[in-house]
């Protein structure tokens, strides 16, 4: 039997089915909008997962490409690895279900979200985040859901419900909103610098567009009469408890005024080991039990000391940052480079300046573009003093990457300023919390030291919520400790003027308004506190390139002229190449770019196509080339892949009778054009030349130096000295 719940949203049709498909998972839904379909199913396993003390939960997207009606490109034709946006919808759809578990669920949980059918409209990532709810509570699956989701966008000051990809474009505002009947739990999202009173608008706006579709999702389990089984956590043993509190209480306040991480870190494993070995010889369950109170231990001392008496385990106050320092042009061969500290999290981030050949290429389900800005995150685990394998970007260094890459990417010049595609590499040296942040800061700092026009400083930080009852503590730069034990991670990006970039997730079942406005406030005036720090490093971009960056001079030739400067099979622009080294990039549009370290070379690059799509002009005198004779005169190129007649009356000044008898092929001689017809045929003399140098007394004259360009646009970053 189907089961079917719908509501309207924007005036499109939101519909959940369950029944109908993947009979054998514990809960399936159906879930379209537009034409886009995703199907997502929840499964757990039979037993809990023996001796771990963590919730064991898989999230998986997938995207097929059949759903775009596309075949795979390479060599198997089928779906391969995950590429980025699978990888970051597969974290939308975990942060904001993963704290709605119950506390000491042990069992194997694994979501599976499929794009079925995408209408190149409607983005498919919201809906998986929808359905994944959706299944879970319409299984037997203990979920202290529904939650609802909605992404929402601004279009000429008014927010919309789930934007189409169009509607994206024009867009101020990308965010992703996910979140209970009571609160908001996770958002994810990018702004172009809005202010912090609309940013939490747009979250209160988007919770109650969320609210229709958490009533369909209960209304689909009531059709479906689903009862959830109760599931009640075993409780510690009270005794063993009382002997872990015994020992440890007295010295986990003591580890709360350790200020430096490593120094904590140590003398916290040898109390736990102390605990540990209390229990030695008993049951694996026993240890388990004793980290578990050892940790609740710690959670409780060190939101006693927040709340009670307004002490953080590092000695700030709640609203203190940690102290900062920055560092610009610390490597000597990068286009760009800074290293920027901030307590004991530290980001070397590098710029990396390319061509247009340089861009990422991107095949997605909504289409084929072209990536011109990047931004990539490494976490090695050297940076938390650990010993790991290295197997390549994991999904946070994915996760935390987009987050600082969309951060960047509103300040970032148009291609028409600045014809670069641009590399951002972060490379985490050591880490105690808002590492993310601090890659937007030292990202901002390496684009100034490269000399890329960005319009602004991009800061950014980390807030923490620590909440019993109705005390509450905003925590601004939270380290690592606050993150793990606290109840939020808040993270805010943006420059002086707004935001640019957020994420939002809650390990309690939702925050309210006031907390919501608390913590923008106090991240925005962390993040002019960090902005002040970078500006005493380089207040704004350097006006030079690096010597060893690219010089891009870019302009138009005609668009009839581009097949002559590509020459047959491409014969003449990879004679230009190998003649000057350079790169050279030809849009449809006829624009030109030519990209060389040697900006001598790019100018002869540029000289050598300004004379192939120069348009001969009346009156102009050229040196040609004879390339024909014929009885009535001789054809000469005057220009690359153009030539005009030479006529055997314009060839000397006295009468000749044969053409052989003056001109060879293949020499050069000095012509004048004196007519262009309206078919573009062009008529030479050098009779002409020959009469004017004559009354001079002397040779013909020359041409005068350098061709001219057709069309041609310098642009700014093209007029910019080698040195730096």
């Amino acid at each position: 039997m189907t089961y079917r719940s719908e509501v309207s949203l924007e005036g499109r049709t939101l519909s959940i089915e369950a029944g109908r498909v993947a009979r054998a998972a514990d809960g399936a839904v159906w879930v379209r909008y537009g034409d886009t379909v995703v199907l997502v199913t929840a499964v757990a396993s039979k037993q809990p997962r023996e001796g771990i003390d963590f919730f064991p939960l898989t999230v998986d997207y997938q995207e097929r490409a059949y759903a775009a009606g596309k075949i795979p490109g390479g060599f198997f034709k089928r779906e391969g690895r995950p590429h980025e946006k699978e990888t970051l919808a597969a974290r939308l759809i975990d942060r904001p279900i993963r704290p709605l578990f119950p506390h000491g669920y042990h069992q194997d949980v694994q979501i599976i979200a499929t794009v079925l059918s995408a209408d190149q409209e409607n983005d498919p990532d919201v809906l998986a985040v929808v359905g994944a709810s959706a299944a879970l509570t319409v299984s037997n699956i203990p979920f202290l859901g529904p939650t609802g989701c909605v992404r929402i966008g601004r279009l000429d000051g008014r927010f919309v419900v789930n934007p189409t990809y169009a509607q994206l474009e024009q867009s101020d505002m990308d965010m992703v909103l996910a979140g209970t009947e009571p609160a908001v739990v996770m958002v994810e999202g990018g702004a172009r610098e809005v202010t912090e009173e609309v940013l939490l608008e747009a979250l209160l706006f988007g919770h109650r567009a969320l609210q229709p579709i958490i009533q369909m999702q209960r209304d689909l389990a009531r059709q479906m009469g689903v009862v959830k089984p109760e599931f009640v956590s075993a409780p510690a043993d009270p005794a063993l408890r009382a002997r872990v509190e015994e020992l440890c209480r007295p010295r986990i306040r003591e580890l709360a005024f350790v200020p430096e991480k490593e120094e904590q870190q140590a003398r916290r494993g040898m109390l736990l080991g102390e605990a540990l070995a209390t229990v030695a010889g008993e049951p694996p369950a026993t240890a388990l039990q004793v980290k578990e109170i050892f940790e609740e231990l710690e959670k409780e001392e060190m939101r006693r000391l927040i709340l009670e008496e307004g002490r953080r385990a590092d000695g700030r106050s709640v609203t203190e940052v940690r102290p900062i320092t920055c560092e610009v042009g610390v490597l000597p061969r990068t286009h760009g480079s800074a290293l920027f500290t901030r307590g004991q999290t530290q980001a070397l981030v590098t710029t990396t300046l390319g061509t247009s050949e340089d861009e990422q290429r991107l095949d997605d389900l909504e289409g084929e573009s072209f990536k011109r800005f990047m931004l990539h995150y490494n976490f090695p685990p050297f940076s938390v003093g650990e010993v790991k394998f290295m197997r390549g970007a994991s999904r946070r260094d994915i996760g935390h990457g987009a987050l600082a890459e969309r951060a960047i990417q509103p300040v970032l010049p148009g291609k028409e300023e600045f014809p670069y595609t641009v590399r951002i590499v972060s490379d985490i040296l050591e880490s105690n919390g808002s590492s993310s942040m601090a890659t937007v800061c030292g990202a901002s700092l390496s684009l100034m030291d490269a000399g890329v026009p960005v319009r602004a400083a991009v800061a950014g930080v980390a807030m923490g919520l620590v909440k019993e009852g109705e005390k509450t503590a905003v925590l601004t730069d939270i380290q690592g400790l606050e993150d793990h034990l606290g109840d939020m991670d808040f993270k805010v990006a943006g420059t002086r003027a707004g935001v640019t970039s957020i994420q939002m997730d809650i390990k309690i079942q939702g925050i309210t308004e006031a907390v919501l406005r608390q913590a923008l406030s106090q991240a925005r005036q962390a993040r002019l506190h960090v902005l002040d720090f970078m500006d005493q490093a380089l207040a704004k971009a350097r006006q030079e390139l690096s010597p060893y960056a690219p010089r891009i001079i870019s302009f138009k030739i005609p668009v009839d002229k581009i097949r002559e400067v590509i020459g047959p099979g491409g014969k003449i622009i990879r004679g230009i190449v190998e003649q000057t080294g350079v790169k050279i990039d030809i849009e449809d549009d006829g624009t030109v770019a030519i990209a060389s370290v040697d900006e001598a070379a790019a100018q002869k690059a540029m000289e050598i196509i300004g004379r192939i799509v120069e348009v001969p002009e009346v009156g102009k005198v050229y040196l040609g080339k004879v390339v024909k004779i014929t009885d009535f005169g001789a054809f000469v190129e005057i220009l690359p892949g153009t030539d005009g007649l030479l006529h055997i009356s314009q060839i000397s000044q006295e009468r000749i009778k044969r053409v052989e008898d003056v001109l060879k092929e293949g020499e050069e001689i000095m012509v004048k054009v004196i007519e262009v017809d309206r078919a573009g045929k062009i008529r030479l003399s050098r009779r002409e030349l020959l009469r004017e140098a004559a009354e001079k007394g002397g040779p013909p004259a020359a041409p005068p130096a350098g061709p001219k360009q057709a069309e041609a646009e310098d642009r700014p970053h093209g007029r910019r000295p080698s040195g730096r």
